[in-house]
């Protein structure tokens, strides 16, 4: 079990962890299922509702996050201390637990998502450098180097169904800058290298925000909190499609999984500056995503309260266009982020550990 995130990163959410949980003909060098887990900060059991820190953290919303410092949503004692799930040390944590197919790298059909409270104590808090340095040592066959990739593994096989499905991959570039330790003026800037390490952590984040999107939806047809993202208007594509005819690209916009093969179909083998623009002026054109309230947004569009399980879900009102999911939600970031606070609220009473409007 480890953490990985970027460097000098004091406020960490989450951890990983992977253990094999049957084995071919009992050979435990041949795994046939794995049990991968996603650990979150319990910042519930320390943010109680209706107390000053919790208006506090409420008004503020987020974590601000600039050049060299950072403003807290979160006093720095939890933030970086009782809730920071540090290497070595025994953490309160809310875990998923998801069974995976060793073979096809895929969630095993009709085994759901476990939820439970947990203390933790991560082996490690690693740099998405150092993750992707043990994965890619073939020397290094130590279990946290062998779980890294065996997640990993995972997480591409989600990454290649997602993709399948029509999530978007769209630009976002990101600058880094290096200051002078004295004086804070910028002494250079560069792109941040996005590795596959960081691609793994995100998959294993957005599984288990899907997997809390739809466990809070089960348990509150009504009353649960979720990030929907809407479709664009077709007006909204039309720059997009007014630079395509201008470069002689052919741009299909009638769904997210079309429009996500036309802009496979357009890259330009040795063109960076053109892939990645053509990716920019489509991430401009979408909609913005938004928190919303289950029964409000059904009662908007007209779809009523719908049934109570997770299947009356798949509406357009309540689906991530972006990420062609018909549930999410924001779990994994509750240290920096309020609306996971309220979707681990959501879950304490769920599992029946807190009254819902405590």
């Amino acid at each position: 079990m480890c953490s990985v995130d970027p460097p000098g990163c004091r406020d960490i959410d989450d951890a990983l962890s992977c253990r094999a949980i049957d084995f071919f003909d009992g050979d435990r060098t041949k795994p046939r299922a794995f049990e991968l887990g996603v650990h979150i900060a319990d910042v519930t059991s320390f943010l109680k509702p209706n107390t000053a820190m919790d208006d506090e953290a409420r008004r503020r919303g987020t974590t601000t996050y600039l050049v060299n410092r950072r403003l807290d949503m979160l006093p720095k004692p939890l933030t970086e201390d009782i809730c920071s799930l540090r290497g070595g040390t025994e953490r309160l944590t809310f875990s998923v637990f998801f069974r995976f197919d060793a073979l096809t790298g895929f969630p095993v059909d009709g085994v759901p998502p476990r939820f439970t409270k947990a203390v933790i104590k991560s082996d490690a808090a690693l740099t998405y450098q150092e993750a992707q340095t043990m994965m890619d040592d073939p020397s290094d066959r130590g279990d946290l180097a062998n779980d890294l990739r065996n997640i990993n593994r995972c997480a591409k096989a989600l990454r290649a169904r997602r993709v399948a499905a029509g999530a978007l991959s769209l630009a976002s570039p990101e600058v880094k800058f290096e200051l002078d330790k004295t004086t804070a003026d910028p002494l250079d800037v560069g792109m941040y290298v996005t590795r596959e390490a960081n691609r793994m952590v995100e998959e294993m984040m957005l599984l288990a925000n899907v997997a809390s999107a739809e466990a809070i939806l089960k348990a509150f047809p009504s009353q649960a909190m979720l990030r929907r993202h809407p479709a664009p208007a077709p007006r909204m594509f039309d720059p997009l499609l007014k630079s395509c005819a201008a470069a002689g690209v052919k741009m299909d916009v009638s769904s997210s999984k079309a429009l996500a093969d036309s802009l496979d179909d357009a890259t330009r083998p040795g063109d960076e500056y053109f892939n990645t623009l053509l990716r920019i002026v489509a991430t401009r054109c979408m909609s913005q995503a938004a928190y919303c309230v289950s029964g409000a947004a059904r009662a908007s569009s007209g779809k009523g309260s719908g049934p109570s399980g997770g299947g009356g879900a798949s509406g357009s009102s309540l689906s991530h266009y972006g990420l062609a999911a018909p549930l999410y939600t924001h779990f994994t970031s509750p240290i920096r982020r309020y609306a996971d606070v309220v979707v681990h609220r959501l879950l304490n009473a769920a599992l029946g550990l807190e009254p819902l409007d405590a």
